[in-house]
């Protein structure tokens, strides 16, 4: 099972409290799924989706929050909800404020009617709706991505705007016919999956996060120590070849006898450290010092070579 598929089925049980919250997240289904017919003069309201999940969903908020029953058959791929009773449909598609809607799908409508959204718990219930619709998040052990695909841009401008409510950055992206509302920050995508009460799935990208912090801070660390290591080995190939140097030459015998310590011992502990070589001197000299004395060496050296 996908990452998106087991967001979409928490999400898909979770069900609003308020009257109101129900019908702001059956607004966001029925402008995907939902359509209206006219028979005999009146109204009467279908939901077709070939997702079972949704389904059940749809199902569920019709009868909990209008209290009427639903009818529900099956053809081919599809599910086909339908209110039976025509006036009670009317009654359904008044409080969607889709009445004024006849013979067309709902998403004609361009967006959902803002009126229904007023409140930050109905734009939650809202943004649910939709990401059951059309959302999709990413594996996040893979990468962090999660997208809203629009046929209307105004529905894709009217997401990012309730994104927005939340302090969520959510940008639109035009990908052929689509309007894409996507996030691509871990903590934004996290902050949605709060947003939207999938809570389990939220814990789950948290942790996949902290292990993907900890795993990069390590590969840093290492980077930087194999790094540090590398450029002093280079440092002390460098400083041996110009003692080296000096003794071919000149001969070691030339240099200052503080030089002369500290070349003798260099050769003789090739793999030490500033620190361990200043402790091998007598008396014990510090890094800056030692870092000092072998500077003047390679800069003799140079000279040599010069």
């Amino acid at each position: 099972m996908t990452f998106s598929l087991e967001v979409k089925q928490e999400l898909a049980k979770q069900l609003p409290k308020a009257r109101h919250c129900g019908i702001a997240e059956l607004s966001a289904i029925l402008f995907f799924f939902g359509s209206v017919r006219t028979e005999e003069g009146k109204k009467r309201l279908v939901i077709s989706c070939e997702q079972e999940m949704i389904a059940r969903k749809c199902f569920t908020l019709i009868e909990k929050t209008f209290n009427i029953s639903v009818g529900v058959q099956k053809s081919d791929r599809y599910f086909h909800l339908e209110v039976a009773d025509k006036e009670l449909s009317e009654e359904v598609l008044l409080a969607l404020k889709m009445a004024e809607i006849s013979n067309a799908e709902c998403s004609e409508a361009g967006h959902v009617n803002s009126v229904l959204l007023k409140s930050t718990c109905c734009k939650r219930a809202f943004l649910r709706g939709c990401f059951l619709c059309c959302g999709s998040i990413s594996d996040p052990a893979k990468g962090y991505h999660l997208e809203f695909v629009c046929q209307k841009e105004s529905l894709a401008n009217q997401i990012a705007g309730y994104l927005n409510d939340f302090e969520i950055a959510g940008k639109i992206v035009q990908r052929k016919k689509y309007y894409v509302v996507y996030l691509k920050e871990g903590s934004a995508i996290a902050e949605l999956l709060n947003v939207l009460g999938a809570h389990v799935a939220m814990m789950n990208l948290e942790n996949t996060r902290i292990l993907h912090e900890i795993a990069g801070e390590t590969n840093r660390r290492v980077n930087c120590e194999t790094a540090n290591l590398l450029k002093s080995v280079n440092a002390a190939n460098a400083q041996v070849e110009a003692i080296e140097h000096i003794a071919k030459t000149v001969g070691l015998e030339a240099l200052p006898v503080s030089l002369q310590e500290i070349a003798y011992v260099r050769l003789e502990h090739e793999d030490a450290s500033l620190k361990e070589l200043g402790e091998f001197l007598s008396p014990p000299v510090g890094k800056s010092g030692v870092n000092h004395r072998l500077r003047k060496i390679q800069e003799y050296a140079d000279k040599l070579k010069g």
